[in-house]
């Protein structure tokens, strides 16, 4: 038995859009709605934040995506994703929305929409590309992709699937395993540790803020909105990852997803003593 279910706009997309919005960032968005309240409801909360919505687009016959998650006391949480309308994002809407990407300065990728889709944004992109490979894939992703990828920023199960790695990670084994793959910044999530970025065979470790967490949804993808904001604004990526695992470290402050990502102010006053 559970507690009461509660409902809030998110996605992983839509999650990571608005983390950047409320960091002051603009933001547009490619993806795809259904075409039921759902999807209505997640196209108010984006236009709400600001978000440029022109190429969010609304299909017909098919319902939005849902993931139903389970928060224990601790405020960890666990996800399971019905991908809906997110499925349907083809690579002839990446070519569509190109304009997009080339003016962007910093394309923030994730894998809740098809891989191939994810394999042409981040050949169209002419900025830095982040990629978020979650939800986790289930074996390591193509050269070809990661190839195409300046940040890689995955959490530690993430990492193992991509380097085939069984055990602890620590920074020396960080270190060498981000050696294998393609990508020249990897940024390895640690949850309430923070982070660990690897670049040039370097592993640096950033400390995260001490917080009592309420509900952890989001603040993976506050992370990479946080990552965003920080490369766009000129930050390296030590730096845009010492501001990151702060960002998400208010996030677990609120439950839910979108209504728990904090604004600029709200994450400085977390951190002031």
């Amino acid at each position: 038995m559970g507690g009461d279910l509660h409902r809030y706009p998110g996605g992983k997309g839509a999650n990571q859009a608005v983390a950047a919005a409320r960091l002051d960032r603009s933001v547009a968005m490619i993806g795809r709605l259904g075409d039921d309240e759902g999807g209505a409801i997640l196209r108010a909360a984006l236009e709400s934040d600001a978000i440029d919505t022109s190429h969010l687009l609304t299909t017909d016959g098919v319902p939005n995506g849902v993931a139903l998650i389970s928060v224990d006391s601790g405020g960890d949480n666990a996800i399971v994703v019905s991908p809906g309308a997110n499925a349907r994002l083809s690579p002839a809407d990446i070519v569509a929305a190109n304009a997009v990407l080339a003016a962007a300065t910093v394309t923030l990728l994730q894998l809740e929409v098809p891989l191939e889709t994810v394999e042409a944004a981040a050949a169209a992109a002419t900025g830095t590309v982040i990629l978020n490979p979650a939800p986790a894939p289930t074996e390591p992703l193509p050269d070809a992709l990661l190839r195409n990828i300046d940040v890689l920023v995955p959490n530690q199960t993430e990492f193992a699937t991509l380097t085939g790695h069984e055990g602890p990670i620590d920074a020396t084994v960080a270190a060498e395993l981000a050696g294998l793959l393609p990508s020249p910044a990897v940024v390895i999530t640690l949850g309430a540790e923070g982070a660990l970025v690897v670049v040039s065979g370097v592993a640096t470790h950033v400390a995260a803020p001490v917080v009592e967490p309420v509900d952890t949804t989001a603040a993976g993808d506050s992370f990479c909105g946080a990552l965003a904001d920080a490369l766009v604004g000129g930050a390296s990526i030590v730096e845009a990852a010492e501001w990151a695992v702060c960002v998400g470290a208010a996030t677990t402050q609120r439950q839910g997803a979108q209504p728990s990502l904090p604004t600029r102010d709200e994450v400085e006053s977390l951190l002031r003593p």
